[in-house]
């Protein structure tokens, strides 16, 4: 069978063999805690997708602080991974760490705000350019309240989404693009109606499909991230997010930037960095220094047109009625505290400044590695964060990036590298650089990856 990757399926298999009896006798805790763990948690992890990983059991991790986190075996790892962002700025960083213990005897949750809230509220104003925030729990959430206002606002029903994109787990979102259709995701667990009534899915990066699915007057918004991050990275083509702004003001639409992932672009993100204007603008994981918490923005307009709304839904009732949106904790007090701390101390424009040179050495780390063995593959790179995909260009869509992967291959070299004392984010390729990072770091990457491959190539017949 033909790869896409260039690499034989039988040398992959034969390579990670090894690799496998070699995670098992170096992390004898860790199996003895997966095999304690299957009896009380359901696929022996607390949340099932953790089993998903490269290792043979689940790795048990014990601590992590900046850019490194230690197992339960005592093995010390560098972090690439980084919580899949919700510790982009590092593992614990300190005045997080403070606010944690002052908030901890202050109260956590109270349904009622603080002086923090209105601090955070300015400082979102001020670095993002929206006027008006809401706090929730997570980006999911903040995605979910944001469609319903969408929907609300324009009194349209269709949600208008890219073909593998990530909004968290938002039911509308899960959706794929397949022969001109918009059809479920595959695997897609206890859905009791048809997603494809009322969300629409189309190719990243096409200008063509993007005007006709807005042109059928029945979009409420334009749900995207700037650049595509979870099936793969894929950069918009110059001039393309700025169309997704202009078709849906000629169209009617508003448009929602989810900048969960990409915020690692910026200390403004993509939508400051490239000028988006944004009607919504959401953010996740890492804006309280990986404390649970969720936000979005909404410029003056939607503002009015939200009051609007609850207008409208609640005519013929006494009172507000009920909008929905919210759980009672969100915006709780440690999450408000901790997100103030965040912003004026961590999240900073100094880390960037630390970030984002390392990542670009990373980056040409890997061209030049993919160059000196002689493999088909690029690298795509967007602030700190870089990825390299198994193809000879980088990926325009969604299905590209897809038809790029090469699960057992990428699962392979993500074991060698654990294995190794080093984690990059599961599921594809991707790594992110935190301030805590070093250029030492990010050459033991290299250096183990050349290891990994000259190893993996040696094999006989590596190469189809």
């Amino acid at each position: 069978m033909t790869t896409a990757s260039g690499i034989s399926q039988a040398a992959v298999e034969r390579f990670v063999a090894a690799e496998r009896e070699l995670f098992l006798s170096r992390n004898p805790k860790s199996a003895a805690l997966a095999e304690r763990a299957r009896h009380s948690l359901y696929g022996g992890v607390p949340m099932h997708w953790m089993a998903d990983w490269s290792t043979p059991v689940p790795l048990f991790v014990e601590r992590a602080k900046g850019a490194r986190f230690f197992d339960v075996d005592g093995h010390e790892y560098i972090d690439f991974c980084l919580g899949d962002t919700g510790s982009m700025f590092g593992h614990s960083p300190d005045p997080v760490a403070r606010a944690i213990a002052e908030q901890a005897g202050n109260g956590l949750t109270t349904m009622l705000p603080g002086e923090d809230a209105v601090v955070c509220g300015e400082l979102l104003a001020q670095r993002f350019g929206l006027p008006y925030w809401q706090v929730t729990a997570t980006a999911t959430d903040s995605n979910r309240y944001v469609l319903r206002w969408a929907r609300a606002i324009t009194q349209r029903k269709t949600l208008l989404v890219f073909d593998g994109c990530y909004h968290g787990t938002v039911d509308d979102v899960m959706v794929r693009h397949r022969d001109g259709q918009t059809v479920h995701r595959s695997g897609l667990i206890g859905q009791a109606y048809d997603l494809t009534e009322h969300s629409r899915a189309i190719p990243f990066n096409d200008v063509a499909a993007l005007e006709a699915a807005l042109a059928q007057g029945d979009v409420c918004a334009l749900l995207c991230e700037p650049a595509m991050t979870n099936i793969g990275m894929v950069l918009p083509d110059p001039g393309f997010m700025q169309r997704c702004r202009e078709l849906t003001r000629q169209y009617g639409s508003l448009l929602i930037i989810d900048e969960t992932h990409t915020i690692s672009t910026d200390i403004g993100g993509c939508t400051r960095l490239w000028g988006l204007e944004p009607d919504f603008f959401v953010v996740g994981k890492p804006i309280a220094g990986g404390v649970p918490c969720g936000i979005f923005g909404c410029s003056a307009a939607m503002a009015s047109a939200m009051n609007q709304a609850r207008q409208r839904a609640s005519e013929g009732s006494q009172g507000h009625g009920h909008s929905g949106m919210g759980t009672t904790l969100s915006a709780n007090a440690l999450a408000m505290h901790c997100m103030r701390a965040n912003l004026e101390q961590v999240m900073t424009q100094d880390a960037y400044d630390r970030m984002l040179p390392l990542a670009a050495r990373l980056a040409e780390g890997f061209r030049q590695l993919i160059g000196r063995h002689g493999l088909d593959w690029s690298v795509t790179e967007l602030g700190a964060r870089c990825e390299f995909q198994f193809c000879a260009t980088a990926p325009r869509t969604g299905a590209e990036a897809e038809a790029a992967f090469h699960d057992e291959l990428q699962m392979a070299l993500h074991l060698y590298l654990i294995n190794r004392g080093i984690l990059i984010t599961p599921f594809h390729n991707m790594t992110l650089c935190c301030p805590s990072t070093t250029t030492e770091d990010v050459d033991k990457l290299i250096v183990t990856l050349d290891l990994a491959l000259s190893e993996l190539l040696a094999i006989p017949g590596a190469r189809e």
